[in-house]
């Protein structure tokens, strides 16, 4: 296996912290807080669900979140909420202007030599030929708002990161019972 120098500390643990995962070797996690009113943070307070899908609820505009807790430790979540512009992010806000002056303002969501296929704030999709664009500028801003440390209180933020934990650990539940039905099926 090669070194892998090149990697920080920091994406280090996290990868040997995934790696424990796949092989089974974690513990039981001690969650910082309330995952019952980390719920209630995600989905009103925090404003999450705006952008967030949680377990099939919330928005879409954003990373869907039911497994971040799965193979991050809860300081790499609560480090992806308080900082999200230092978190490594596909995309981003992007402007774009037509030859006729209208603009657009969302997530690239596919593109290719020819097209574009944009999804707004509001979550329309637009399909744009290349040629017909003036303008494309990627704005610097993360899509996530950075003041979560101010929005919420130490408090809230562990009780929104065991939300986060208790949701990944749910979905591995739900993964493995499937996968013990769909054994069930084949056997009979």
């Amino acid at each position: 296996m090669p070194a892998f120098s090149t990697l920080d500390s920091d994406t280090a643990k996290s990868l040997i912290g995934y790696l424990r995962v796949l092989q089974g070797k974690v513990a039981a996690v001690k969650l910082p807080g309330d995952a019952a009113n980390g719920r209630a943070i995600f989905f009103r307070k925090g404003q999450c669900s705006r952008c967030h899908m949680v377990g099939g609820e919330g928005g879409f505009i954003a990373s869907e979140l039911t497994t971040i807790a799965r193979t991050r430790s809860a300081e790499d979540v609560r480090q992806a909420i308080l900082k999200p512009s230092n978190a490594v992010r596909q995309g981003g806000v992007v402007v774009v202007t037509t030859r006729d002056g209208q603009k657009y303002s969302g997530v690239v969501r596919n593109q290719d030599n020819f097209s574009l296929q944009l999804q707004s704030l509001d979550g329309a999709f637009h399909l744009l030929l290349k040629p017909e664009l003036e303008t494309l500028e990627r704005q610097a801003e993360p899509l996530m708002p950075s003041d979560y440390g101010a929005r919420l209180s130490p408090g809230e933020l562990n009780d929104l990161i065991s939300f986060l934990i208790v949701s990944a650990n749910a979905s591995k539940a739900d993964t493995g019972a499937k996968k013990e039905f769909q054994e069930d099926e084949e056997n009979e």
